[in-house]
């Protein structure tokens, strides 16, 4: 009774967000209560809702922050001398632009957020691609894959769903991941670099300047919120807050409101200003904040009425000995087909949970088939169920299809790049 419960109540949740009858954070909070209700664990409702509710609130406010803090970088045109120097550099040659793109898309996905990785890399190099004769479609077949391997970034969204959904923390999922994370970046650069000599045969090798109005485009557009005169400090600040993010100095969270309150402090001191900053990102930040949250209610009820281990018992008995120890590499592949055609919520809030319980029966760590789950994330960008691929091929000009059909082998080329390195250095186990 209670896994069919729970089937039922995933399949709902993934139906109505995917066919958009209802918002992923409503569905989130509505369909757990609905099944709940069913369930007849009307009484307990609330306190499982609660619990779920609090175990993500670190992630949520960890989110908030670094939103924040990357917003602040790039309004204080931390990137723009890295942009520019980019430019001077590429010049007419179609390799070096195209390295160039790479290099300046994963820079600036540092902030994990796609629309503003895509708005700054096409509004830097389309008037150079167009001027050397490039095809668009390159240009944007770089950003959306050097986009989708900078998305495991703990703040970049699935990773934190992940976390969130399996109640883990960064060092369990994200910090192992590296060297895949470092592999997938190299794909990225050689996926350039081939791409860029295929352009140069068909275009020639030309060599033009970039002149300082299109470099001036490409940056910030308000002067006035740069702050040139702190770059050196600034660049410090985002270098001290990402290695003790690794090394684990002290919480996520913490050090990124530590970061955040330093960056705008020192960067917007007048309290107008500040409050500008933070209302500039506060769209944003309570679009992805709120979602988390609402995925409390989720994971807390579906945890909470013991649904997900009656589902993870059901699938147990159906999975074949002989694979239940490679479980971990099973959800690394599947995981690219499986958030390609469905959202990342209904993916990480509605699927992981299962594959984790099922793997635990053979014995293996949940955090290694969170770390298996992200694997796949190369491949999602190219989905028709993310807003910010259509962003990508508008400003470009180019059709998605014509995306997807292009970049779809490099994407699975990134994906099992990023299985093999996890493989070699033990970050999920044969």
């Amino acid at each position: 009774m209670l896994a069919t419960l729970g089937f039922l109540m995933i399949i709902t949740f993934m139906v109505l967000i995917m066919t958009r009858r209802l918002s992923a954070m409503i569905a989130l909070i509505v369909v757990p209560i609905v099944f709940a209700l069913f369930g007849g664990f009307g009484k307990d409702m609330g306190p499982m809702a609660l619990e779920g509710i609090k175990s993500v609130a670190p992630t949520g406010i960890m989110i908030l922050f670094a939103i924040l803090f990357f917003g602040i970088m790039i309004d204080a045109g931390v990137f723009d001398p890295i942009i520019n120097t980019i430019l001077k550099v590429v010049k007419g040659d179609p390799v070096k632009i195209a390295i160039g793109t790479a290099i300046l898309a994963l820079l600036i996905s540092l902030d994990g957020d796609g629309t503003t990785t895509y708005m700054i890399t096409i509004s830097a190099m389309l008037p150079l691609y167009k001027r050397i004769g490039m095809k668009p479609l390159v240009l944007a077949g770089i950003a959306v894959s050097a986009s989708g391997v900078m998305n495991l970034l703990p703040w970049g969204g699935p990773t934190a769903r992940a976390m969130t959904a399996l109640n883990l923390e960064m060092g369990d999922i994200f910090t192992p991941v590296i060297p895949s994370m470092i592999g997938g970046v190299l794909f990225v650069l050689f996926m350039a670099y081939t791409l860029g000599k295929k352009e140069r045969k068909r275009t020639g090798v030309l060599e033009i300047n970039y002149g300082t109005e299109a470099m001036a485009a490409a940056t910030t557009a308000d002067e006035s919120l740069k702050r040139p005169k702190l770059i050196l400090i600034n660049y410090l600040l985002t270098i001290i807050l990402l290695v003790a993010l690794i090394r684990e100095v002290l919480p996520t969270t913490v050090l990124f409101m530590i970061g955040f309150a330093i960056a705008i402090t020192m960067n917007y001191p007048n309290l107008k200003e500040q409050k500008e900053r933070v209302m500039h990102y506060a769209d944003n930040a309570l679009s992805v904040v709120s979602m988390v949250f609402a995925a409390g209610v989720f994971t807390g009820i579906l945890s909470g009425t013991k649904m997900v281990d009656a589902m993870a018992n059901v699938v147990i008995t159906h999975i074949p000995d002989a694979l239940g120890s490679h479980f971990a590499i099973i959800t690394a592949i599947i995981s690219a087909p499986f958030t390609f055609f469905m959202s990342n919520d209904a993916f990480y809030y509605g699927v992981l949970p299962l594959l984790a319980k099922a793997a635990s029966g053979y014995g293996i760590d949940p955090a290694m088939i969170g770390r298996a789950s992200l694997l796949g994330l190369p491949v999602h960008l190219l989905s028709p169920l993310v807003p910010s691929t259509y962003l990508l091929v508008g400003m470009v000009g180019e059709d998605f299809g014509s995306l997807q059909r292009t970049f779809l082998k490099w994407a699975c080329g990134a994906t099992a790049v990023m299985i093999v390195v996890a493989l070699i250095f033990s970050i999920i186990p044969i």
